[in-house]
């Protein structure tokens, strides 16, 4: 059945009439008494007197109301071929700003506008007649639906569910298309999910299966089963779509706009016509959710069925969140055979439905401001889908949400110094919207260039099975993948780029001299054509007093007026609050500065060349735990890429150190001591620390970090080293994970000590070449003042 609706409203003159000499049995939705009168009277209209109305009640969709199930079996039972009719009456939410939703108000006072009671139906038919609508679905002759029933036995229609139950449910889903038209596509939900997924054949033979490898009766593992759905499933309610979103935009009051590419918009609704999409933002903040829900609802796109940890089902946002679209699923269940069934299950009907998905890329929020590490578990459900047929294609959707200031930031270096997350609840809840009521600035949503699954992988296999070797692999690339076009269309923000100037030193700078500092970093964006959020302009003191300001408000800068010249630091206890902001661009930077450090190690070699792609390579491997880097191959050309800027003839001045060292004086601006000073930092304070222990076994990571904060903590006291923000979890934990690559936390090795020994004095060195970059800069900055 595909469908129609009478735009008119309920009392008025319905449409054609009925052909005459065809048997037609309309199928009515009626929630009540009421809509099955309004119901009939459109037949009764519609018939005329040409012909008997004939009508069958189905059981209603929005209310526990039984229909003619038996009336339905006999007219199907019959040996002509009438054509079957569904009819439903629409309510629809008040008209504001030329938008019909409801609101929070309906949902505390007056309920759900979609779905009146008894008086306040009467009311709306009444005296808002525009607001009742009767949806029509397009007849199908019963002889097509009973070959639709045989044909869907044992593949997605359980043996059990005969025909005037199929032709039921198969006229609540043409309704529901129909419905949707009136109402939009931002309410595209399923209908029937349950129903749809526990009774198909491959679920229920993979219970079956289940059974058998654990040893547990069927029905019980069904019964497991169907819990388990019930846990993650989100239950749409249009009602709940609405009025979540309304209390998203009130969480972005702080913000004055929410800017996106509406090109880019139309891009993405054009795929959504044709596939499956599956959205993988960024996860900057708590916020980053309704963003993009925000972006997409307020453009008639449906809501993204969203994957979120079950630490944010608190009372009472779990229930509204749910009912949204977001699905909540369990932090560990690698043991839970029956869970990862459903879950896969699931994933496979969203796709197979094309139903659009969403969850972090990254896994949880970031805490140091750049891209974490992606997650591979949702994404390989998703691969598996595909590779097994579930859909032609899948499109993946980078997607980069940049904010000039975040509410959490605070947070976020409270825990990089070592305080306890604070656990989510209702007062955290409370906590987190009174703190958006400060001023943040604006925030920008870029869409990545998306990825075909079809494109990358290839065709699925023709029999269905995957072959288990390759897909880890594939997934890991596809990953990464991904990540790098997140990261190509983060764009710079100002305020990034004058944290980036700001914490070049510990003292504090006047706006002249932050200006001066700006300015070469401004040329560099606009030579490599970075994409920014807007025009970088730093032209006069007040520019910068306009930028920084707000950032004093929120704690992470001070400001001092009272001497000769207005200057700005950051603030004690902020440095990695500010480094937070930087470290969201550093990903354009991290080549520049190799570059340079690797031109240094190359003036100290006889073999210039050869020292210097081997300082290059030596970085790359350094770092990778670190950054997203290119195919060893491609990430050498950026290398390149990158000196030609400075100098388009640069390779042919690496076979003296001196033509290297005045090669080195041709880059503006240095990069390396901005970028990779508190990486190596943190990454040296490590490596010091499992030096001291010799070759004793490490402790666990737990304990080994704690000695990590502490030894930091006492380096940046006594100046050994200049990196406040250093000192912070996320940078000694990937430090702590690239000495367990080289295996230096295991006392397995004789050599261990030695071993240990050396990475110190390799990062120790590194780090020596990192303050000569620095030294370099501070005498051009001395010869350009003087």
């Amino acid at each position: 059945m595909s469908e129609t609706q009478s735009t008119a409203p309920a009392a008025s003159e319905p449409g054609k009439r009925v052909p005459e000499g065809r048997r037609v049995i309309f199928l009515l939705d009626a929630a009540s008494a009421l809509e099955e009168r309004m119901l009939r009277r459109w037949v009764e209209a519609r018939c005329g007197e040409s012909a008997p109305a004939e009508v069958v009640r189905l059981d209603a969709s929005r209310r526990v109301r039984p229909g003619d199930g038996e009336v339905l079996e006999t007219a199907l039972a019959t040996d002509d071929d009438p054509l079957l009719l569904p009819l439903r009456v629409a309510w629809l939410a008040p008209q504001r700003d030329g938008r019909r939703a409801a609101r929070l108000s309906h949902l505390l006072l007056l309920g759900d506008p979609r779905d009146p009671g008894s008086l306040r139906a009467r009311w709306i038919a009444r005296l808002k007649p525009d607001r009742c609508r009767i949806v029509e679905a397009e007849a199908a002759p019963a002889s097509e639906l009973r070959q639709r029933w045989r044909a869907a036995l044992g593949q997605d229609v359980a043996e059990t569910v005969g025909l005037a139950q199929f032709v039921a449910r198969q006229a609540a889903l043409a309704l529901e298309r129909g419905e949707r038209k009136l109402r939009g596509a931002r309410y595209k939900v399923p209908r029937l999910l349950r129903e749809d997924i526990l009774e198909r054949s491959a679920f229920q033979g993979g219970i079956a299966r289940l059974a058998r490898e654990l040893g547990r009766e069927p029905r019980a593992l069904a019964r497991e089963a169907s819990r388990a759905l019930r846990e993650i499933a989100a239950s749409h309610s249009p009602l709940m779509i609405d009025v979540f979103a309304q209390i998203l935009g009130s969480s972005m009051r702080g913000y004055e706009s929410l800017r996106v590419d509406q090109a880019q918009v139309e891009e993405i609704r054009l795929l959504a016509q044709r596939h499956p999409l599956v959205f993988l933002p960024t996860h900057k903040s708590n916020l980053d959710h309704g963003v993009l829900r925000r972006v997409l609802h307020e453009n008639g796109l449906p809501p993204n069925h969203t994957a979120g940890g079950d630490n944010m089902k608190f009372f009472p946002m779990g229930s509204i969140a749910r009912r949204a679209g977001i699905f909540f699923i369990r932090r560990s269940f690698k043991e839970d055979a029956v869970y990862k069934f459903v879950l896969r299950s699931y994933i496979d009907f969203l796709i197979e439905k094309r139903f659009p998905l969403e969850w972090y890329v990254e896994g949880g929020r970031s805490r140091s401001g750049k891209l974490l590490p992606p997650r591979y578990g949702l994404l390989a459900y998703v691969v598996d889908a595909y590779r097994r047929g579930k859909s032609e294609d899948v499109m993946l959707i980078p997607v980069s949400i940049a904010y000039d200031q975040i509410s959490e930031v605070g947070e976020y270096a409270a825990e990089q110094r070592g305080v306890p997350k604070e656990r989510e609840g209702l007062g955290w809840l409370i906590r987190f919207q009174r703190r958006l009521g400060r001023q943040y600035g604006n925030i920008d949503l870029r869409f990545g260039e998306p990825l075909s699954l079809r494109k990358t992988i290839g065709e699925p296999p023709q029999s269905g099975q995957v072959d288990a070797t390759e897909p880890d692999l594939t997934v890991q690339k596809i990953a990464f993948e991904v990540c790098a076009r997140i990261n190509r269309v983060t764009p710079i923000t100002p305020i990034s780029l004058a944290m980036l100037a700001l914490l070049r030193t510990d003292s504090a700078m006047s706006v002249s001299e932050l200006r001066n500092a700006l300015v070469p970093l401004v040329e560099y964006v606009e030579r490599r054509g970075l994409p920014t959020t807007e025009k970088l302009v730093f032209d006069t003191p007040k520019d910068l007093e306009r930028l920084l300001d707000p950032l004093v408000a929120n704690g992470v800068l001070a400001r001092f007026d009272g001497g000769r010249d207005v200057v700005y630091s950051i603030d004690g206890n902020q440095p990695i609050a500010a480094a937070y902001y930087r470290n969201t661009i550093i990903h354009f930077l991290i080549n520049g500065a190799i570059a340079e450090l690797a031109l240094l190690s190359a003036a100290e070699s006889e073999d210039c060349r050869g020292a210097f792609w081997a300082e290059v390579n030596r970085l790359r491997d350094v770092l990778k735990f670190e950054f997203f880097f290119a195919e060893k191959d491609v990430y050498l050309g950026e290398i390149r890429r990158e000196l030609a800027l400075h100098a388009l003839d640069w390779e042919s001045q690496l076979d003296r150190p001196s033509e290297v060292r005045a090669l080195l004086q041709q880059i503006r601006p240095f990069l390396a001591h901005r970028v990779l000073r508190p990486f190596l930092e943190a990454y040296w304070v490590v490596a010091d620390h499992l030096a001291s222990l010799s070759h004793a076994q490490a402790a666990d990571e737990t304990e080994l970090l704690r000695a990590c904060l502490a030894w930091g903590q006492q380096y940046v006291l006594q100046r050994r080293i200049q990196s406040r923000e250093a000192v912070s979890r996320s940078l000694l934990q990937t430090g702590l994970r690239l000495a367990g690559h080289r295996g230096l936390l295991d006392a397995a090795s004789p050599t261990l000590a030695e071993e240990r020994r050396q990475f110190a004095d390799e990062l120790r060195e590194t780090l020596g070449r990192v303050d000569a970059i620095d030294a370099l800069g501070a005498a051009r900055r001395a010869g350009a003042l003087a």
